[in-house]
């Protein structure tokens, strides 16, 4: 028997990692939302969403590195890479090699994912494509 937690992860990472959104949107319900510090984004944001990064990060991918269900609630600690080959974010092609992690914390109920909060800080991702330094600033 599948679990939500098997079903929530492959479409995730098929959507996320493969750039695969077939499976993420047939689990979405009506009304998803995705929460992150920028704000709110419904699932056709959330695509585009993903069609940007696909489209900027040639090998793009993501891995799992651990997820666990908790009542209606998947929580996934992932880590995604790719080389920044194409425009994103109005920054031009790097060629760097860009590693990011974060979590995603997704809600579900009856069998359809209502809701994902998502927790990682761009500032990683501008830093490693060498356009935002993290660390101390000298005065």
């Amino acid at each position: 028997m599948t679990t939500m937690l098997d079903r929530v992860t492959d479409a995730w990472t098929k959507a996320w990692g493969d750039g695969d959104t077939a499976s993420f949107e047939a689990l979405a319900g009506d009304g998803y939302v995705r929460h992150s510090k920028s704000g709110e984004e419904h699932l056709p944001d959330v695509l585009r969403h993903i069609e940007q990064q696909h489209a900027a990060f040639s090998g793009f991918g993501i891995r799992i590195l651990s997820a666990i269900e908790d009542g209606n609630l998947v929580a996934i600690h992932w880590e995604s890479t790719g080389t920044h080959t194409g425009e994103f974010m109005g920054v031009p092609p790097t060629g760097r090699t860009v590693t990011v992690s974060g979590a995603s914390f997704v809600r579900y109920r009856d069998g359809k994912i209502t809701s994902e909060s998502v927790v990682w800080d761009p500032r990683e991702l501008l830093s490693a494509v060498g356009i935002w330094h993290l660390g101390h600033h000298h005065v």
